[in-house]
């Protein structure tokens, strides 16, 4: 009990700062609604007010989580207004791209160890990919495939493969080169083929680090979903349910989807340390 209290106070200070922040910024629509209908409005209604708008610059919490309680729990989960289907979208092209991206990035990464050219030429390129902003492309990327016939979930698994393939890559690098000289030279001593160093000491030494990117790549991988999603007209994903809600002015519909999508990151997450801890264990490092 006494490990939760920290995180209590912190919530709770999160809590009654965005409360503050919802009555000073939504204020000014009582403000002028009342000036309009030539009344007065006491500091008590003004504040009941900001926390009961239809359509409020800032939600306050409760609107939010009722929204996102109605949108998930409070309706069926084929509905097209349902965040458990978008959200089903969504992580459909974030899983296939997060394989793509995650099996990209290891492959480049056993090239690189063992190929000097390569640690010379694509280390660089795959540095400078990740300056390129992912707003500009993804409209790009799926044109283009859109005119080969290629569309529906492999685009969005592209882009979502584009961000999830480099922190693999750089974490995937840096745990094959983990082993000291020690070791090597032990192995050395004993013959062993570079196949053999690879397989017995860069592989399982490159765990923990393959482990600690995948964590990073898919959250990324979800974050190149969701940004696929949005710039093309998508009916469906929580992209898409983004766009709606600004073009509709709908802002605790926009609230709803960014939470339900960090709850989807934060499970993928934890799914990924699930799965570390299981195999670390089995592999006697944990």
């Amino acid at each position: 009990m006494r490990s939760l209290a920290p995180i209590a106070t912190v919530l709770a200070v999160i809590v009654a700062l965005w409360y503050a922040a919802a009555v000073w910024m939504n204020a000014q629509w009582v403000y002028d609604q009342a000036a309009r209908a030539g009344v007065e409005v006491t500091f008590g209604q003004m504040v009941v007010d900001t926390m009961a708008q239809e359509r409020p610059v800032l939600p306050v919490p409760h609107q939010v989580f009722a929204e996102l309680a109605k949108s998930t729990v409070g309706m069926a989960v084929t509905s097209k207004k349902s965040l458990v289907y978008h959200g089903w979208i969504t992580i459909s092209a974030t899983l296939l791209g997060f394989a793509m991206g995650t099996g990209f990035g290891r492959l480049l990464a056993v090239g690189i160890i063992h190929n000097k050219a390569m640690d010379m030429s694509v280390m660089p390129w795959a540095i400078a990919s990740q300056t390129v902003p992912i707003l500009a492309i993804a409209p790009m990327i799926i044109v283009v495939l859109s005119s080969v016939g290629v569309q529906g979930l492999v685009p969005k698994a592209i882009i979502s493969a584009f961000l999830s393939f480099f922190p693999v890559l750089v974490g995937m690098v840096k745990g094959l080169r983990s082993p000291d000289g020690m070791q090597l030279d032990q192995l050395a001593t004993w013959n062993a083929s570079r196949t053999q160093v690879f397989w017995k000491l860069r592989l399982p030494s490159s765990m923990p680090y393959l482990f600690a990117s995948l964590k990073v790549g898919i959250a990324a991988s979800l974050v190149g979903a969701i940004v696929g999603e949005m710039p093309t007209g998508a009916v469906a994903g929580l992209g898409a349910r983004l766009l709606s809600g600004s073009y509709y002015g709908q802002t605790i519909q926009i609230w709803a989807a960014l939470f339900a999508a960090a709850i989807v990151a934060a499970s993928l997450v934890m799914i990924v340390g699930v799965i570390e801890r299981a195999t670390l264990k089995r592999m006697g490092m944990a």
